[in-house]
This record gives structure tokens, C-alpha cells and sequence, in this order.
């Protein structure tokens, strides 16, 4: 009787793939298995018939309260997630972060991706900038920004400004005023790109929200986001402003703060993630995982991806500080720094701290120190993940991001031998990004999945 009721079920619901898809479970197969075996078996015990009946109820709830996904990858529960309603699915809770259907949310994606990718451009030509000395040419600063020198006049009155700035006394003294127009152009192009880039998030911004698209948690999150933008401007003159005051010493060459140069390249990193992590939330609200094996080895991914991820960050910004002390040049060699591992003067200022973020030689051996670590970790984490069962995706993003680490180390190292040029100085900033941005798509591809789509999974107790 038992049997035959369980059969009925089976061919009236289509379930075969459930039963298939249990094996994928390794806390129900061990379970389930034996129970179902006595339970098809031709003369059933007493207490098969009694494990039967629990089958069987538990088959009940199982088809009562959730949703069976059919292969092992999530495109199609979010399909229906996304298709269902324009907030929220009526059945699985999700949130979505954008009304209005799959196509506002593709349009949303792709307004956040292109806003990513212009504050990515801004970092590189920020980082050509002040490679070629340029950032200091412009010695005034208007929020609502400026026309360029249209006239020769014009060109004459910015370049006797520029002459009276400690840069061209001590540095640049004698330049013309072709080469001061080159190093203009640099920075209004740097602070104009800056500027563009607020006109291409307001605009869409605003109309998103005009058309209903925006729920309240994203607008909260893009209002954070575009006020600090606006604030980068002003840390950006903060920066500036600092490189146009003489200098303490009359040997010191006049450059910026290495300290407001870490906080305005930090603050471009930040916002640069900040809009990099919500598109993807846009695009993919989700983690690409079909089956509970895949939803524990994330949650392990995700253990070792965080701490690893700071480190690539720490190290990006640890960059900042070589810039701003111009602690490239020190020491051009390598693995040795010199003549030796750790040179003489890496402890010779007062106080300590002050000593790691402004000492030349102490800069430089921090950054290689945390460089080294970084590609360490990175291959530690391939290593301990290689044989876990996760989402393809997952191990994708491992190896790209260890082949990328191993790659900016080996820019590093060539920017170092080669005196610091421009080319593969920027190539190595822009290694720098590449790699945190790996390191991003891999913490937000092994986050948690919400409890509406850990529900869908086969029987798993995640």
C-alpha cells in the first residue's frame, strides 16, 4: 500500500531529479539511502513500514513548502526569484535590490559597472599624474571647476602662478611653458575626468529613481556612495594643497603628503568597491551555488577569501605611502635591498610610527613585505580550496586571481629594476586594481546565500 502511494507521488510530481539530487547531499544520502532502499524492498519489516511512513510525510513537506532546483547551478532559481515579483519573490522572501524586472535590473548592473570602470580610469590616470610630477601644476581649486588656459595670455597667467610654487623653485625651475603646458593638461584632465564621473552617476541616479527602480536599502547604499565621491574632490585639494607649502628643509623636494595621498587614493579604492559590489549585488542578488556541498565549500572559501582580501587591500594602499615618500628610488635592487636584506637606517626615526610611514627605506621594506605575503596567501588559498567542492565559478576566480598576484609582483619587481618609468609604474597600479578587483568577485561569489534560497536546496541543513 505504502508502495504504491509512494509511486503515485513520484509520477504526478516528476521528482526523479530529486532523488538523483540527494546524492549531491552528503548529510541526507547517508539517511535517506537506506530508508528508501527497505522501502522498495519486495517483503517490508515492520520497522521498514514505519520508516516508510516517515518517508513519506517528510516527502509531503518537502513538496509542500519548497522549491526543488533541477540543475546544479542557480540560473534557473533566479530566474524565477527575479520573474515572480518586482521586489520579492512571493514564495522565497528574497529582496532584490532593484524593482522593475530583469531589464532595470541589467540596465542598473550596467550604470553601476560603467561608474566602476570610470573610477578605475581615474585611479590610472590619477597614478600617471603624479608620475610625470603633474599633480602640483594647477595651484588653485574651484568646486564648480574652471575652462582651461584658451589664450596665450591665459597660458602666461597660469604658468607665472605655477612660478611662484616651491615645486618650480627647487624642481622645475627654468621649465617653459610647453612643458608646463603638458603637465597642466595632466592634472585639469585628472580633475575633469573626476568631474565627468559625477555627472555620469548623477543623471542616471536620478532617473532610476524617477522611473521607481531604486528601492530604499540600494538609494541608501548609492547616496553614501556619491557623497563620498563629492568629498574626494575636496580630499583630492586637501592633497594638493599640502605639496604647494615650502617645504621644512631646503634639501627636501617639495611633493604631497604621503598621508593625504594613502587617504585620497583609499577613498577612490573604497568607492571604487563600494560600486563594484553593489553592481554585482544588482546583477547577481544570489551566489552561484546548486546544491548544499557547494553552499558548505563556499562558507570555507569565504573563511580564508576575507583575510586575504584585506591583505591585497592593505598592500594597494601600502603603495601609496612608497608614492608619497618617493621610496621607489631608494633601493633599486632585488630581492636585496642593497647590499643587504634589511638595510641599516629601516629604524632610524622617532617615533616608531612615523618611522613606518615616512622612513624611505623602512616604506619600501614594508611594501615588499606585505607584496611577498600577499602572493603567499593568495597560493595558500588556491592550495587549501583545490580540493574542496565548490561552484566552478569559485576556482576560476582562485586561479585568475593567483596568476594575477603572481603577475604584479613581477611588475613590482621590473618597475623597481627599472628605476621607476612611467609605463610600468602605471601598469603595476593598474595590477594593483585588477587583483583587488579578483579578490572582490571572489568574497562576493562565496557569500552567504540568503535563507529563502538555502530553502530550495535538496533536504540540506545549511
Amino acid at each position: 500500500m505504502f508502495e504504491g502511494r509512494l509511486l503515485s507521488l513520484v509520477r504526478r510530481s516528476k521528482t526523479l531529479n530529486f532523488l538523483s539530487s540527494v546524492k549531491n547531499c552528503s548529510t541526507v544520502s547517508k539517511q535517506s539511502a537506506p530508508v528508501a532502499s527497505r522501502f522498495f524492498s519486495s517483503k517490508p519489516s515492520a520497522s521498514s513500514l514505519v520508516e516508510g511512513r516517515s518517508f513519506i510525510f517528510g516527502f509531503r513537506f518537502v513538496r509542500k513548502g519548497f522549491s526543488w532546483p533541477s540543475q546544479r547551478n542557480m540560473s534557473s532559481t533566479t530566474a524565477t526569484i527575479l520573474t515572480s515579483s518586482k521586489t520579492e519573490g512571493p514564495k522565497t522572501g528574497l529582496k532584490l535590490l532593484v524593482t522593475g524586472g530583469p531589464q532595470a535590473q541589467k540596465k542598473v548592473g550596467i550604470w553601476l559597472f560603467g561608474c566602476a570602470a570610470w573610477v578605475f580610469s581615474m585611479v590610472i590616470l590619477g597614478g600617471v599624474t603624479r608620475l610625470t610630477r603633474s599633480g602640483l601644476s594647477m595651484t588653485d581649486w574651484k568646486f564648480t571647476g574652471s575652462l582651461p588656459p584658451l589664450s596665450e595670455k591665459d597660458w602666461l597667467l597660469e604658468f607665472e602662478k605655477y612660478q611662484e610654487s616651491p615645486e618650480y623653485r627647487r624642481v622645475n625651475k627654468g621649465m617653459n611653458i610647453e612643458d608646463f603646458k603638458f603637465i597642466y593638461w595632466m592634472e585639469y584632465a585628472h580633475r575633469m575626468w573626476g568631474r565627468g564621473l559625477g555627472v555620469v552617476f548623477t543623471l542616471p541616479f536620478a532617473y532610476f529613481l524617477a522611473k521607481g527602480f531604486i528601492t530604499q536599502q540600494l538609494g541608501l547604499r548609492l547616496s553614501a556612495l556619491f557623497t563620498l565621491g563629492a568629498a574626494q574632490g575636496l580630499i583630492g585639494w586637501w592633497m594638493v594643497k599640502s605639496g604647494l607649502e615650502e617645504p621644512v628643509s631646503e634639501h627636501v623636494q617639495p611633493r604631497v603628503s604621503p598621508y593625504r595621498l594613502a587617504t585620497h587614493l583609499t577613498s577612490a579604492f573604497a568607492i571604487y568597491c563600494g560600486l563594484l559590489w553593489t553592481g554585482l549585488s544588482v546583477v547577481f542578488p544570489e551566489p552561484p551555488n546548486g546544491s548544499a556541498n557547494w553552499v558548505h565549500g563556499a562558507a570555507k572559501v569565504r573563511k580564508l577569501a576575507l583575510p586575504v582580501s584585506m591583505l591585497v587591500g592593505i598592500t594597494a594602499v601600502s603603495g601609496a605611502f612608497v608614492a608619497g615618500n618617493d621610496a621607489g628610488h631608494a633601493y633599486n635592487t632585488f630581492p636585496k635591498m642593497g647590499d643587504t636584506w634589511i638595510p641599516d637606517d629601516v629604524l632610524s626615526m622617532e617615533p616608531l610610527i612615523r618611522n613606518f610611514f615616512e622612513n624611505t627605506s623602512m616604506v619600501q621594506l614594508d611594501h615588499r613585505i606585505l607584496a611577498t605575503s600577499a602572493l603567499l596567501s593568495i597560493a595558500g588559498l588556491r592550495w587549501a580550496t583545490r580540493k574542496l567542492d565548490v561552484h566552478p565559478a569559485v576556482q576560476s576566480v582562485i586561479r585568475t586571481a593567483m596568476g594575477m598576484a603572481a603577475l604584479q609582483v613581477t611588475l613590482g619587481i621590473s618597475t623597481l629594476l627599472s628605476y621607476v618609468p612611467v609605463s610600468l609604474a602605471s601598469a603595476h597600479q593598474a595590477g594593483a586594481m585588477t587583483l583587488l578587483t579578483l579578490m572582490i568577485l571572489l568574497t562576493h561569489t562565496v557569500r552567504k546565500p540568503s535563507l529563502a534560497f538555502l530553502k530550495s536546496l535538496p533536504l540540506a541543513k545549511c
